[in-house]
């Protein structure tokens, strides 16, 4: 859209009026003309500018002020006064015409909606005259010059023309690029951007093909393909001849105005004359003299396009058979196959039967049987034409190995060479060896290293099995989104089979193409927005029809009356229901015969409540939606005295509601148990003869289905088994279920026996027979039977205890422990175990002390002569050898042989001991 300074300017200045389309009277050419080329061309679609009465005045200012000025140059020694005046005129006339602009705008404003249909209808009787020299001749191709024709129409309403990649309208002052195929409008930048957004999907599916083949690109809307060559990357008109054609208001949008000129589709010899127009070229016009199909009828002139005709006589011409002549009226092409039946011999001669005329050849079934030149043998051809050759079995014949070959008469069988047999098996790679054999090699047998499909796995197997290992490939398909999962993929995996399933950007349609990467296709479907008659209709892209406006109507309502009145309101074509109706209604009620006293209800509105679900406490809540319903007439509300079914009131009900009511009364009547009365709200009750009292209960009454409500004995926690009853209840034989004294098994007791058992005999009845699970202070079991109450303290089991060096043991009883009564002491053995390993400890930590002196002094020495700074060889005339003991040289090896001995010694003391 243009900035709104550039449409104010735009609306300035001469020839500035709206631009009409004016046909070419000699052509029948949609638009051009003298005069396209005078206007100043517009930015987007024409500005309405000043009306011709505004252009007048402001071209008459206009003039007068230019003759002002050319008088006030011609005679540059006017006086003063002169001037003054003339400028003053100027001025007045200027205000004057700016006045009446403005007031004629405020005028024209209320009937800017019945100009813009007027102007429609303008142009939609212009598009009709430009193709009325098409349709003034019979035998025109309507169809096609239908598709032209709303190609044109579309090319003039504003947003009718949509990109469907964008799905944004295309305006008169972008470049764009026209399918050839289907003649679909995109712009020039969104085109561009998907031949290359297809090629690289395409060539990126392997590395290899990565960029180096020219793959082809498809349009958005009919599929048609296209090279990379083909890739537009300037703006053309329509027919290809002007490269940026100007914007010309006086013609298509997109148009270079000269006549189009490209050849009809199939080839006639002939070239378009409409000027540069979008979609496909309508059908030749020419006139051409031509005959009928079968050349028996004179040349008549007809259409080009539809020179083909046919003059409805009898073919006659003679069919494949030879004996017939074609009796279907004059056509195209070849004759069709002879329709009649006859009997014919098959082709051995054999057998006869009744076949199609069109096909007298044919094969029966049976065996030709004939003998042969040998003499021995007979022909086992089925039916078949010519001699039957000579026998199979005659000249030279080879073993089956066919390493040796034979003369024998055709009676005997060649025998086997006994060679072997060295035929290549079905694997490829290992030969037969067995000798020379008749029939099928055997399958291979031999075992081979064989590699999985995948290259993942190998394995020794028989040669003729496949091995196939269970690995699933984890690579992504070409879609990007899902794994291949097949056994053993050798890596070229499938193209994805699931489909893609993703809602277009039209909001209509889904994706039926299989899963793939990037965006989906646009949707390709058109969709026609009509108005409510359906006279007035644009086709917009599927998506558009919600944002598209439908287009105005002039045509008068010429919908029946919705109500049950004969006639209604004349009005013009509407979307939504009619106006409603106010006249009475006066229809007879059926049940009481008055007249209905409301308005028509036919149409009434009706609020709707329930209907909407909010998606979240986010969204706010909507309007309140009304919807036209008929509502049936008001019931009669006249009062009649009616007894209810019960017979308990007589009431008033309205004169609509008469009939058997219940009055909502408990029923109250006596049930058979003679305990309760029925519960059921006010109900028919047949009476039974001779039954004596009024208030007995009938067969429509409930039956007691109440449970005996006498109190349990004290601990039943269950009700009595038996319905409501008179007699004493049974005694409970259920089972209660509960935990022991210890808490750990579950026990199983009549209801009764713990109702009338005393508290020793319930004691006795929750023992398990176990013993008690229960622990006590010291940590032991509790050695009584499942009991209650607190275990007794009195632990006797044996516990061993040790002196303070662990090398003396006694078992003794746990109280006896726990009370301090007894202690085991250690003797002297133990003490004297305690020195040896003390002298032992004292010994290794002396002798690490001595090493580590001695490590010292040697660091020490080293240092010192570093400090001399003398050369190797007096280093090594001056050193002294320091002999190591017998301790210092073994000591690494006979410290953890003396600690194993004092191990070993301390563990036989301690257990020598027990």
């Amino acid at each position: 859209m243009d900035a709104s300074w550039r449409q104010v300017v735009a609306g300035r200045g001469r020839a500035r009026g709206r631009a009409a389309a004016v046909p070419s009277p000699g052509n029948g050419v949609p638009l051009g003309g003298a005069g396209g080329g005078r206007g100043k061309r517009f930015g987007g679609a024409v500005p309405s500018g000043p009306s011709p009465g505004e252009a007048a005045t402001l071209a008459a200012a206009g003039r007068r002020q230019r003759s002002s000025a050319g008088e006030a140059m011609q005679t540059p020694g006017a006086s003063e006064l002169t001037s003054q005046r003339k400028f003053e005129e100027i001025k007045k006339a200027n205000q004057a015409a700016a006045r009446k602009l403005v007031e004629e705008q405020g005028s024209s404003s209320s009937s800017e909606e019945e100009g813009d249909e007027d102007l429609e209808g303008k142009r939609g009787k212009i598009v009709a005259n430009t193709f009325v020299s098409y349709t003034t001749h019979t035998d025109g191709d309507i169809h096609e010059l239908e598709r032209t024709k709303q190609y044109v129409n579309e090319a003039f309403q504003t947003g009718a023309m949509t990109c469907l990649i964008c799905i944004a309208s295309v305006k008169r002052n972008q470049a764009v690029w026209s399918c050839s195929g289907c003649f679909c409008i995109f712009h020039m930048p969104c085109i561009q951007k998907w031949a290359k957004d297809s090629q690289f999907l395409v060539t990126s599916v392997t590395d290899d093909d990565f960029g180096k083949k020219d793959y082809p690109w498809p349009c958005p809307k009919c599929r048609f393909e296209y090279k990379r060559s083909e890739t537009p990357s300037r703006y053309y008109c329509y027919c290809g001849k002007v490269e940026d054609p100007p914007l010309d208001p006086w013609l298509v949008p997109h148009s270079c105005g000269q006549v189009c000129e490209r050849e009809f589709k199939p080839p006639c010899g002939h070239k378009c004359l409409l000027l540069c127009h979008p979609g496909p070229c309508p059908p030749c016009p020419k006139m051409v003299t031509t005959t009928c199909h079968c050349t028996k009828a004179k040349p008549i002139a007809r259409r080009c396009s539809a020179k083909q005709w046919s003059c409805q006589l009898p073919c006659g011409r003679k069919l494949l058979c030879g004996h017939h002549k074609c009796e279907n009226p004059c056509h195209a092409g070849n004759c069709q196959p002879c329709p009649r039946v006859s009997r014919q011999k098959c082709v051995c001669g054999k057998k006869e039967a009744e076949r199609s005329c069109a096909s007298p050849v044919w094969h029966c079934d049976q065996v030709c049987g004939k003998t042969l030149p040998c003499g021995n043998h007979t022909c086992e051809q089925v039916c078949h034409v010519g001699a039957c050759g000579e026998c199979p079995r005659s000249g030279k014949r080879s073993c089956p190995c066919h390493k040796s070959k034979f003369s024998l008469p055709c009676t005997e069988d060649v025998p086997t060479c006994g060679d072997s047999c060295d035929k290549v098996l079905e694997c490829g790679i290992h030969r037969c060896s067995q000798r020379c054999h008749r029939g099928p090699c055997e399958t291979c047998r031999q075992e081979v290293e064989k590699q999985c499909r995948c290259g993942k796995h190998t394995k020794r197997m028989p040669c003729h099995k496949p091995y196939l290992c269970e690995t699933k490939c984890v690579k992504m398909r070409d879609c990007q989104k899902h794994q291949c999962r097949r056994k053993c993929c050798p890596g070229n995996c499938l193209p994805c089979d699931q489909n893609c399933g993703r809602t277009l950007g039209c909001r209509n349609h889904k994706c039926p193409s299989v899963c793939h990467r990037g965006s989906c296709y646009p949707c390709p479907e058109t969709v026609e927005v009509k108005c409510s008659c359906g006279n007035a209709k644009v086709t917009v892209p599927c998506g558009r029809e919600r944002t598209t406006k439908p287009p105005k109507c002039k045509e008068l309502c010429s919908r029946p009356p919705t109500c049950h009145h004969p006639s209604q309101q004349k009005h013009r074509c509407h979307f939504g229901p009619c106006p409603p109706c106010h006249q009475p209604c006066q229809r007879v009620l059926e049940k009481c015969g008055h007249l209905c006293p409301a308005s028509c209800h036919d149409q009434a509105l009706v609020k709707q409540i329930g209907r909407h679900q909010p998606v979240g406490p986010w969204e706010q809540p909507a309007e309140p939606a009304f919807v036209l319903t008929a509502l049936p007439c008001p019931p009669c509300q006249v009062p009649v005295p009616v007894e209810c079914l019960g017979k308990h009131e007589v009431s008033p009900l309205p004169c609509h509601a008469v009939g058997p009511y219940s009055c909502k009364r408990p029923c109250g009547r006596v049930l058979h148990c003679q305990n309760h009365t029925c519960m059921k709200e006010c109900h028919k009750v047949t009476e039974v003869v001779g039954r004596s009292g009024k208030n007995k209960a009938g067969q429509e009454c409930l039956q007691c289905e109440e449970g005996c409500s006498k109190p349990r004995p004290q601990g039943c926690p269950h009700p009595c088994v038996l319905p409501c009853h008179s007699e004493a209840c049974p005694p409970c034989v259920q089972m209660l279920k509960f935990r022991c004294h210890c808490k750990i098994t579950f026990l199983y007791v009549e209801c009764q026996k713990i109702t009338t058992a005393d508290i020793n005999e319930k004691n006795l009845l929750s023992c398990c027979k176990n013993q008690c699970p229960k622990e006590l202070p010291c940590g032991h079991r509790c050695k009584e039977m499942c009991h209650p109450g607190e275990c007794p303290f009195n632990c006797n089991q044996k516990v061993k205890l040790r002196c303070p060096c662990k090398r003396i043991k006694r078992e003794l009883p746990c109280n006896k422990i726990r009370e301090n009564q007894v202690s085991v002491e250690c003797d002297a053995t133990c003490k004297e175990m305690k020195q040896k390993a003390s002298e032992i400890k004292e010994a290794e930590a002396n002798a690490a002390l001595e090493e580590e002196k001695r490590r010292q002094q040697a660091e020490l020495e080293a240092f010192e002569n570093r400090l001399k700074g003398r050369r190797k060889k007096n280093k090594k005339r001056d050193e002294v050898a320091v002999e190591l003991s017998l301790w210092q040289k073994y000591k690494a090896y006979l410290l953890p042989v003396f600690g194993v001995v004092v191990a070993g010694l301390v563990w036989y003391i301690a257990h020598g001991l027990d």
